[in-house]
């Protein structure tokens, strides 16, 4: 909050101009969803497309999910085996049987590239570029460009919407960052206390447009006194805070009880505990998500686990991982085709590079940069086969290379951005939301 001191001048409205002062962003009475919005920032067009991203946070083995190799040698094959899946000819680890029952929905990539370094970090799976040599102000992710883009569809709903609570490793919990585009543009964090602050408690609408005709009356006082230019983007702060509180529409989206016990079991709950350095194993979070596209959101990022078995590999992904990803994730997919909104919603599950093909002495993977995997389904895309192969051993890509920004490319066509559209920076320069690649065709 703002505190100036000094003046106790009156004002013509009675209010001291020390106590209107102290007003600051809504937090007159406690009410402090300004403040949330713009600390969780801090750190046009309109359609019902939107798109549902599960970042897998530290980076699970391509090898052991959706490229298994059997006729590897077993220091390079591991200790899973393949299952089939409701395709023919396409097979999955046998830990993963919900979404291989599911299969003709979903589309299993096994060629990713495009990380540069094997750095941990969200980053390109959020903007499909690298973070060497950014334009100033930094690349902003796919649920910034959409925020700025295309906008709301629903005024009570923020178009970008991170599930991704904090974790020790930060770029794990990174919901996707705004780049050049400003904190207007972040992402909308609802988890923690700031929940609290999305209702009106004790207070009616007629006294908060009170209370708004006050912020409005300080605006000018605090800009003012901003001479560095940081109170930039509160004015869509405050509208978005305001259309928050005087709708039910995003508490509602929040609220899972709402949701029918069989709908809920079906999901599970998993475990709300982050996951050492990494993320949450929050099953709810998938169901969260779905309503929250319902109720408008454009694009939502959620993560998920700390799949960064440098040792016990094997234990740690088919004891604390795969089941719970398998039931969340195929859930989610059945929910989407089961209220008709498979056409409309695309989903991306993926983590920012694969793991190494050789078992290390600690019977681990590292990272390895050369290639990974992921997994697509909704969107209206062409189900029910791979993109993209590896060799016998699973170490460099044999066929139909796929880099993280085609991926990206496809996310924003579906949800209907023009790919020639160009933003600028910081410094005033034109950038292409973007740049030389295009949209997977095999899915069309």
């Amino acid at each position: 909050m703002l505190n100036f001191f000094g003046s106790k001048k009156t004002l013509c409205d009675g209010v001291t101009r020390r106590d209107m002062l102290k007003v600051g962003a809504l937090a007159v009475g406690g009410l402090t969803l300004t403040d949330l919005l713009r600390a969780e920032q801090v750190n046009g067009k309109k359609s019902a497309k939107s798109v549902i991203m599960v970042y897998m946070c530290g980076a699970p083995g391509h090898q052991d999910m959706y490229d298994l190799k059997m006729n590897a040698p077993a220091e390079i094959r591991g200790e899973f085996r393949p299952i089939p899946t409701n395709v023919s000819g396409i097979e999955i680890c046998e830990h993963m049987p919900r979404m291989a029952a599911i299969m003709d929905k979903l589309v299993p990539l096994r060629s990713v590239y495009g990380s540069p370094d094997g750095d941990h970090d969200s980053f390109i799976c959020y903007t499909g570029r690298s973070k060497r040599q950014q334009p100033p102000g930094g690349w902003p992710s796919v649920g910034s460009t959409v925020s700025k883009l295309l906008g709301p569809r629903n005024k009570a709903v923020p178009p970008f919407v991170g599930l991704s609570p904090d974790t020790g490793h930060p770029p794990y919990g990174s919901p996707g960052l705004p780049g050049y585009l400003g904190i207007s543009h972040a992402a909308f964090r609802p988890s923690g206390p700031g929940r609290a602050d999305m209702v009106l408690n004790g207070i009616d609408a007629s006294r908060l447009s009170d209370r708004k005709q006050l912020l409005a009356s300080v605006d000018q006082i605090r800009r003012e006194a901003d001479a560095s230019g940081t109170m930039s983007g509160m004015d869509s702060l405050a509208r978005q805070a305001f259309e928050i509180l005087t709708s039910s529409k995003l508490v509602d989206a929040l609220d899972l009880t709402k949701e029918d016990a069989a709908t809920r079991a079906r999901y599970g709950k998993g475990d709300e505990k982050n996951f050492g350095d990494g993320a949450p194993r929050n099953l709810e979070h998938f169901l969260m998500a779905r309503r929250l596209v319902e109720a408008g959101a454009r694009v939502v990022t959620l993560n998920f686990g700390r799949w960064d078995f440098h040792s016990d590999n094997f234990n740690g992904m088919k004891n604390t991982h795969l089941p719970p990803f398998d039931q969340g994730l195929s859930a989610l997919i059945e929910d989407l085709h089961a209220r008709g909104l498979a056409d409309d919603v695309m989903v991306c599950a993926w983590g920012e590079f694969g793991r190494t093909p050789r078992i290390n002495a600690d019977a681990g993977r590292d990272h390895w940069p050369q290639v990974g995997g992921g997994v697509l389904a909704g969107g209206g895309i062409r189900a029910g086969q791979v993109i993209g192969a590896t060799d016998r051993l699973g170490a460099e890509i044999s066929e139909r290379p796929i880099h993280f920004a085609e991926v990206i490319a496809t996310l924003y066509q579906h949800l209907g951005v023009d790919l020639e559209t160009k933003l600028n920076d910081l410094a005033g320069r034109p950038q292409y939301v973007v740049e030389g690649k295009r949209p997977l065709p095999e899915l069309v």
